[in-house]
C-alpha cells in the first residue's frame, strides 16, 4: 500500500524530478504554483492527501477555476500539470490509484493570435511612460518576446553587454536589447528599492514581482491606453508577428522566442499583412 503523504512533500518530490528532467525554470514555477493552488482548493473541502483523491475532487477543482474567470485554455494548462503531477506520483508508488487519468481538458478554440496594431503599440507604450517599472517590464515584453513567466524571473543580472538572458542555466538563450530596451532598463534600476533581491522586478518593499502581479498592471495600462481585448501574452504575439513582418526569417524568430517546434511560429505569418514593425525610438519612452 502506498504511503502517506502530505501535498507539500510530494510536490517537493514532484518538483526534484523536474528539475531532473532539465525541465525549464519558468515550467518548474508553474507547475509547482499550479500544485499549490489545487492542495489550497482541496484542504477547504477537507482533503489534505493526495491519496484522499477522486477524479471528481480534481474536477471540482477546475470547474472552481472557471467559475474564477480562469480561461478554457488556463484551465487546460492546469489539468495538464495536474496530470502529470498523478503520473508522476503512481510511477513513484507514491499513490496506489492516479484519479487524474480520467480528467478531462475543458474544450477550447485556437483563436489565430491577438496582435497589437501600430496605433495600440504606441497608445500603450504612452500610457505608461510615467511608471518607470512597468514601462521597463512592457518594453521587454515588446521588444524581446519573452513569455511573462520568463519576465518574472530575469535577475539583475541577466541584462548585460547588449543581451538579456533567459532560460536556465541548462537551456537559455541569449537575446538583443536594442536602444529602446536598454533606455527603459536604465531608467527603471534608477528609481528601483535599493533591496539585496536579485530579482529585476521587486516590490517596493523588495519582495520579487509575482505573475498575477504583472498581470494586474499591465491590464490597467491596457485599460488607460485604450487597447481592448488584450492580454499580457499578446505583447509576446506582438513581437513574433512584428519581427516576421520585418523579415526576419522563421528559424531567428523561432529561437528568439523559445518555440520547441517551427510550426508554433508559422502560425503567425501573415498576421499583419507584411506591414512593418513599429519603430522604437529611446526619446518616445
Amino acid at each position: 500500500m502506498a504511503k502517506t503523504l502530505s501535498f507539500a512533500s510530494c510536490a517537493e518530490k514532484f518538483v526534484a524530478f523536474l528539475k531532473g528532467k532539465s525541465r525549464s525554470g519558468c515550467t518548474i514555477l508553474a507547475y509547482k504554483k499550479d500544485i499549490e493552488q489545487l492542495a489550497d482548493f482541496l484542504s477547504k473541502n477537507g482533503k489534505m492527501e493526495p491519496t484522499d483523491l477522486s477524479t471528481k475532487d480534481l474536477a471540482g477543482f477546475m470547474e472552481n477555476l472557471a467559475k474564477n474567470s480562469y480561461t478554457a485554455k488556463s484551465v487546460s494548462r492546469k489539468t495538464n500539470a495536474v496530470k502529470t503531477f498523478f503520473r508522476f506520483l503512481k510511477t513513484e508508488g507514491l499513490v496506489s490509484n492516479d484519479p487524474a487519468i480520467d480528467l478531462t481538458h475543458p474544450h477550447y478554440e485556437n483563436t489565430p493570435p491577438r496582435v497589437l496594431s501600430q496605433q495600440e503599440y504606441r497608445a500603450l507604450r504612452d500610457a505608461c511612460r510615467d511608471d518607470p517599472r512597468t514601462a521597463a517590464m512592457v518594453e521587454i515584453l515588446l521588444q524581446t518576446g519573452i513569455k511573462i513567466s520568463e519576465l518574472v524571473v530575469v535577475g539583475t543580472q541577466d541584462v548585460k553587454n547588449g543581451e538579456l538572458r533567459v532560460g536556465t542555466a541548462v537551456k537559455n538563450r541569449a537575446l538583443p536589447v536594442n536602444k529602446a530596451l536598454k533606455t527603459a532598463i536604465e531608467r527603471y534600476l534608477s528609481v528601483r528599492p535599493k533591496v539585496a533581491s536579485g530579482f529585476l522586478f521587486v516590490t517596493k518593499t523588495g519582495r520579487p514581482l509575482l505573475i498575477r502581479n504583472v498581470r494586474t498592471v499591465i491590464d490597467r495600462y491596457f485599460k488607460a491606453s485604450g487597447v481592448q481585448k488584450a492580454t499580457v501574452n499578446d505583447l509576446r504575439n506582438t513581437f513574433i508577428a512584428y519581427q516576421l513582418a520585418s523579415g526576419v526569417s522563421l528559424e531567428t524568430v523561432n529561437r528568439l522566442a523559445g518555440h520547441k517546434r517551427t510550426t508554433s511560429t508559422e502560425r503567425y505569418l501573415g498576421l499583419l499583412n507584411n506591414q512593418p514593425a513599429p519603430k522604437t525610438q529611446p526619446e518616445e519612452l
